[in-house]
């Protein structure tokens, strides 16, 4: 069986060869260029497989898998598609690893030697494809789709890879290796086929075909950014075909320059002391030295020195805040009543207390921070700050919310 299967695809590949011509100018071409003189070599490849036509009133082309392997010796990256049939070569692969097992159960061992070539073969197959399907999108990428002529085409190309990454991924989340693993068993040879090598392949396209989207992500960016400014320029020349008598004004001259225009960078940075500068402290002592500094009279002296060591009878004072601090204690009661969060200044308003709103928010601050440890930890403050305009690490309260824990 063997020899007369080694001596039929001698016969095909010589047959190939002679006709190695006539299969090019097809691939090229797309279809057979039928004459009186390669008559016969076509009915011989048609007969052979080798030329195929779909229906009757269409050309001859070239059968899909003399393509697939012409496009692959050729490494013509233009007609290789993504293969993502992935689940109908699992269902085989399982199919054939059970007949294995069980000619092996039956001691049927050249039925289970030849299922295991089959099976081998196969596993061979879906690992080169999808190594090939990888690498196929890999030189699309590399060459930017340059294949195609315009920059709307590159963009569609570009879609459909990341559509055939989508799939592909989605391909590669069928093999469940818990069920090839079950399936496999003790068979050492099915462990290494099913498990071994199909998951290390699963892998290491998985890894590449995450490194595939991100690049297909950032040629699609550029293509839209390449394609904007092609249609800015369009446009602009378009409207100097409608327009021939226009003409750029000079932005120089205009108040507001267009920000397209304004691009330079400013010739002068902000002008600043720079204190760490030696060779500056000349100058800078000069500045300080004009500095006008006031200078006291002697009676202004001597009248400062009496006011300081003057003793009078100290003034009488009362203190005037007690209304203010019986409203605080009602606001801490209403905190308490409520057992919700309220906020100082709200209550402040709807109260219509008279007290200044600062003179109101520091009594709230100061009458919490005065309650004991074992009362305050009852109550949470909240400050609402707001940052100074001006000077950084200021800070303003502007109000305070205050809630019973």
């Amino acid at each position: 069986m063997s020899s007369n299967l080694h001596k039929v695809g001698k016969s095909f590949l010589n047959q190939l060869a002679r006709n190695a011509d006539l299969l090019m100018d097809t691939y090229l071409s797309g279809t057979v260029d039928e004459t009186a003189d390669n008559a016969k070599a076509v009915a011989k490849l048609t007969a052979a497989g080798v030329l195929r036509r779909g229906e009757a009133d269409e050309p001859l082309r070239l059968a899909p898998s003399i393509r697939t392997m012409l496009e692959d010796a050729l490494k013509d990256e233009k007609g290789r598609q993504v293969d993502t049939n992935v689940g109908s070569a699992l269902a085989t692969i399982k199919t054939l690893a059970r007949h294995y097992k069980e000619a092996q159960h039956l001691h049927d061992y050249p039925a289970a030697d030849a299922y295991l070539a089959e099976l081998a073969e196969l596993v061979f197959h879906l690992k080169e494809s999808l190594r090939h399907s990888t690498r196929s999108l890999w030189s699309r990428i590399n060459n930017e789709f340059g294949y195609v002529g315009t920059m709307d085409a590159k963009i569609r190309e570009n879609q459909l890879a990341q559509d055939q990454v989508s799939e592909l991924l989605g391909s590669l989340e069928l093999f469940r290796f818990d069920e090839l693993a079950e399936l496999a068993g003790d068979a050492r040879e099915l462990r290494r086929l099913l498990v071994v090598s199909l998951q290390h392949t699963m892998v290491e396209c998985t890894g590449e075909l995450a490194v595939v989207q991100s690049r297909l992500l950032a040629l699609l960016g550029r293509f839209r950014e390449i394609q904007g400014r092609t249609r800015l320029l369009k446009g602009f020349l378009l409207h100097c075909e409608q327009h021939p008598d226009y003409q750029v004004d000079d932005h120089v001259a205009r108040v507001n320059v267009p920000p397209l225009l304004n691009q330079g960078q400013r010739c002068l940075a902000p002008a600043s002391v720079d204190v760490a500068d030696g060779n500056e402290e000349r100058a800078l002592i000069e500045l300080v030295g004009l500095i006008r500094r006031r200078e006291r009279t002697a009676a202004e002296q001597k009248q400062a020195q009496a006011d300081a060591f003057a003793l009078g009878q100290a003034a009488a004072f009362e203190l005037t805040d007690e209304g203010l601090k019986q409203d605080v204690d009602e606001f801490f009661c209403a905190v308490i009543d409520q057992a919700k969060q309220l906020s100082a200044l709200e209550y402040h308003e709807q109260q219509q207390l008279a007290w200044p709103q600062e003179a109101w928010l520091y009594q709230v601050i100061g009458n919490f921070d005065s309650l004991p440890a074992e009362q305050r930890e009852h109550f949470g403050l909240d400050p609402d700050l707001r940052d100074d305009p001006i000077f950084s690490g200021v800070k303003y309260i502007e109000d305070v919310r205050i809630w019973l824990q």
